[in-house]
């Protein structure tokens, strides 16, 4: 892998090797390339890629540090609720979409590092050493106590009223998910098969369409399944996964992992999330979907969520149970300050990156 290559060749490359893997969708490709343009945050959660190659040679420290399966792209927005089989409201993680095993501190630092690059437009508070230090004391916490699942009842109500803000308000959710819906893409028959499967009335009528939608995975097949069942309107995603851009320069592509960090992670599962002959299906919903931080009151406790990320990111990593050991010790030996030097260090490269595409990568 090579640092020093451009952003706009690594993301040709990237995007080869992308389509080696699986069917991709040129004119999302090229929505997802306006959008890195548009802010550095946003050039980070679609650039995952390159974090793959920038990170052993900004952060070497910190890179040599234990495996485990950790999330990858972590970021401020891949955070939300599900309801779980007792229909529960849980908060936590949802995008699982680049797991792999790799070192610890990847998920740290690139969740640190989404929140230095966006803080003003977040409306996080703080400053870098205090969003820093938040995010490690959570996940050191739950490494050390073995983690807790965010159930959003009896406990966490200050999360509850974060989660249930008026953005998820039903019509305004159903009014955008319909409108990223298009008729471009052919649904392949299996998928047409797999949505059927998870109807909650097998034959309802519904509307297939490709859905645009994310940006870390925008340019992958992704469809939706709309209909009204019993009064009410309802969807099901089949989103396309393939090997973890973690192994996008190695010679043999890594395994889909996302069935193995869901199912070992801390966590109050999801019942209606199943992955299927390489597609990921899940129910959509009001209370099912990522939340926007931006979009959330500026009345809310910044720190304390961030906190509260890093107690969920440490959620995951505790399924790595062998591995744990080696984490608490790993932890232990490091300053109070590594993680913010580390995430100020990427904070710049991600930054000059995005000056570098903002000028030259559209063209391409």
């Amino acid at each position: 892998m090579s640092a020093t290559e451009s952003i706009v060749d690594a993301t040709a490359r990237y995007e080869t090797w992308l389509s080696k893997q699986l069917s991709t969708v040129g004119a999302d490709l090229k929505t997802k390339h306006a959008e890195m343009a548009q802010s550095p945050f946003m050039f980070l959660r679609a650039t995952f890629y390159r974090w793959v190659q920038l990170y052993p040679a900004i952060c070497p420290e910190e890179f040599a540090s234990p495996d485990v399966l950790a999330v990858g792209d972590l970021h401020l927005d891949n955070f939300g609720t599900w309801r779980d089989a007792e229909g529960r409201l849980i908060w936590g993680i949802n995008d699982f979409d680049e797991a792999s095993n790799i070192p610890y501190t990847y998920d740290l630092v690139r969740l640190a590092t989404s929140a230095l690059l966006d803080a003003d437009a977040k409306g996080i508070s703080g400053s870098a050493g205090e969003i820093c230090a938040n995010i490690l004391d959570g996940y050191a916490q739950a490494i050390q106590s073995g983690g807790e699942p965010f159930v959003l009842e009896e406990e966490h109500a200050w999360l509850r009223e974060f989660a249930s803000d008026s953005i998820r308000e039903p019509s305004a959710f159903w009014e955008k998910l319909e409108s990223q819906t298009v008729a471009h893409v052919a649904v392949p028959p299996e998928v047409k098969e797999m949505l059927q499967k998870e109807l909650p009335e097998r034959g309802t009528a519904v509307k297939i369409a490709h859905r645009t939608a994310g940006l870390g995975s925008l340019g992958r097949r992704r469809f939706v399944a709309i209909g009204t069942w019993k009064g009410g309107l309802f969807a099901r995603e089949a989103k396309e996964l393939c090997a973890s851009a973690c192994h996008w320069e190695k010679p043999a592509s890594g395994e889909i992992n996302y069935d193995k960090i869901v199912g070992s992670s801390v966590r109050a599962l999801d019942p209606f999330v199943h992955m299927r002959s390489g597609w990921i299906i899940r129910r959509l919903s009001p209370d099912c979907t990522r939340i926007d931080v931006s979009a959330l009151p500026r009345k809310k406790d910044d720190l304390k969520l961030l906190k509260a990320m890093g107690k969920e990111t440490a959620n995951i990593h505790l399924g790595s149970a062998a591995r744990l050991a080696q984490v608490r010790s790993d932890l232990k030996k490091r300053k109070a300050s590594w993680l913010q030097s580390a995430a100020e260090k990427m904070h710049k490269a991600v930054s000059d990156d995005w000056k570098e595409w903002k000028k030259d990568g559209p063209k391409k």
